[in-house]
């Protein structure tokens, strides 16, 4: 790459980065922010949170095909410069409403911001091996960005106050910002596309449901979900310029690398929630020590991020999948031997492992549902592509629901882990043999 091409990278893992922090750097942070803008109850205080993922997921499709319609590079600087001064209104909100408020707009800049960064990266980098290196770093950066606002909120809260988690996170929109007007190519804009209203209406209330539905366990909701988004795709059957065009659903590639993504972001974020149940309320660590317990987690990231992009070269996205969802049931499976106390090495040892697998196949799954795309249609695909990092939720309910279960907390931990490592197995088999069909029959197209 040259110099131009590692400034349009930076600058869109810049955005990835600030966004991952976002849904961690609070969590660390939430028993401060409850006592200092006296929150009720501390279901009141997980709004905090949850006002930030469900507008995110729910209007990701929406601002996927937006910026196909209005300019991709135009809206990223949009959603950055949202995302910026809602942080910064969170870092100053006075009372819970207002915190709760700035945390809803934050989430619709990410959804603004998320997909059209992986559109504007799968648009400077030509399909082949640099953009499959863009990738590795994204994916990389997406996960460091986890484990940095664990120990990050972790190191700022103690040391100074929970709205510094905030400011960091406008800091950093000030960067991206910076980078997006000096170094990201324009591109031309496409306003004479209609924009689907019917189908934006539906998705965002279908994917709105089901991640409220399955994040409280409200199984109403999950109904409606399924009703709200039956709906859309028989409007976008008959609609003549859809929000997401059903042969684009129909590409097995497409939707076979989202089912392989969603396995991955399912189990592992849910297995990473268990683990900082387990560092808490098992060992009893601070919310700092927890934070650094994931370091293993974060460094495997950062190192799988690297390798991806030769790993694809070499052997194909279907055997990287293989690989990296093996690794991943490997070290989640192997946390059944956590132990009561100590065990230090084999906490790290297994999050390492996972998350090292978990960043092998993000990054193979991407490629495989970006690739081979017109060019038309990468700000959709990037939003599919994202799709599963939310809806990942199932899985984190699901692990949680088999954990409490059991009346002893590690007993159900290490059960959780089990069936974590299960599926995440069952996919690494199915998941090859599927994208390895799906691409052999895209390459005959």
């Amino acid at each position: 790459m040259n110099t131009r091409e590692w400034l349009v990278l930076v600058t869109l893992c810049g955005a990835t980065f600030m966004t991952g922090l976002d849904y961690s750097i609070i969590t660390v942070a939430l028993p401060e922010i409850g006592r200092d803008l006296g929150f009720a109850t501390r279901g009141d205080l997980q709004w905090v949170v949850t006002a930030c993922l469900l507008p995110t997921a729910a209007l990701m499709p929406l601002f996927g095909r937006a910026s196909d319609v209005v300019g991709r590079r135009r809206l990223f600087a949009t959603g950055v410069t949202a995302f910026t001064a809602f942080s910064l209104l969170a870092a100053l909100a006075p009372v819970p409403g207002v915190l709760v408020g700035a945390r809803a707009g934050q989430g619709v800049a990410a959804a603004m911001v998320g997909p059209t960064a992986l559109a504007l990266m799968t648009t400077a980098f030509a399909e082949g091996p640099k953009r499959t290196r863009a990738m590795g770093v994204n994916g990389a950066l997406l996960s460091l960005g986890f484990v940095a606002g664990t120990i990050g909120g972790g190191l700022v809260t103690s040391g100074l106050s929970w709205r510094w988690t905030m400011l960091i996170l406008a800091g950093i929109g000030v960067v991206v910002l910076v980078g997006a007007f000096g170094v990201l190519p324009g591109g031309a804009d496409h306003g004479a596309v209609r924009l689907d209203v019917p189908g934006a209406v539906l998705a965002s209330a279908g994917l709105f449901a089901l991640v409220y539905g399955i994040s409280t366990l409200m199984w109403a909701g999950v109904a409606a979900a399924v009703l709200l988004l039956g709906a859309f795709l028989a409007v976008e059957a008959r609609h003549a310029a859809p929000l997401v065009p059903p042969r684009l659903l129909r590409r097995p590639t497409v939707k076979w690398g989202m089912a392989v993504a969603l396995v991955t972001f399912g189990m592992c974020g849910g297995a990473t929630l268990l683990l900082s149940v387990y560092m808490q309320d098992v060992l009893g660590w601070s919310a700092l020590r927890t934070g650094l317990g994931f370091l293993g987690e974060g460094v495997a990231a950062l190192v799988a991020g690297g390798l991806a992009a030769r790993l694809i070269g070499a052997y194909g996205a279907p055997a990287t999948v293989a690989a990296g969802l093996t690794a991943q049931a490997l070290g989640t499976a192997a946390m059944a031997f956590l132990p009561a106390s100590g065990g230090l090495g084999v906490l790290l040892a297994t999050s390492a492992a996972m998350g090292f697998g978990h960043v092998l196949t993000v990054v193979a799954a991407i490629t495989t549902i970006t690739s081979g795309l017109d060019p038309a249609d990468q700000g959709v695909a990037g939003s599919l592509a994202q799709m599963p990092t939310f809806v990942g939720a199932i899985g984190v309910a699901g692990l949680t629901a088999i954990a409490s279960a059991d009346a002893e907390l590690l007993t159900g931990l290490h059960t959780a882990f089990v069936v974590a490592g299960a599926v995440a197995l069952l996919g690494a088999a199915g998941g090859a043999l599927l994208l390895r069909r799906a691409s052999s029959a895209a390459a005959t197209v």
